[in-house]
C-alpha cells in the first residue's frame, strides 16, 4: 500500500467518526507525530555524534587503565 493510499484509508476511516471523536484522534495523532520527529532528531543527533562518543569511551578507558581516571564525585555534578 502507497504511502497516498494509506493516508486516503485513514482519511475515511476519521470521517466515519462523530465529529468530537475525530478531533480527538487528531488530538492523538499530532501529539504522536510529534513525539516521532523527535525520535528522528535524536536518532540524527546520535548518528552525527557517535565516532564523537566512542573516542571519548576510548580515551577515557585508557585514562583508567594509566590510573589517570578519578571516581566521579557525585556532588560536582
Amino acid at each position: 500500500m502507497s504511502s497516498t493510499a494509506a493516508i486516503m484509508t485513514v482519511t475515511k476511516m476519521l470521517e466515519s467518526l462523530p465529529e468530537s471523536v475525530q478531533e480527538r484522534v487528531v488530538e492523538h495523532l499530532r501529539e504522536y507525530l510529534a513525539d516521532l520527529q523527535d525520535e528522528l532528531k535524536w536518532d540524527s543527533l546520535f548518528e552525527q555524534t557517535q565516532s564523537q562518543l566512542v573516542t571519548a569511551a576510548r580515551r577515557a578507558k585508557q585514562d583508567i587503565v594509566q590510573g589517570c581516571a578519578q571516581p566521579m564525585d557525585d556532588e560536582r555534578l
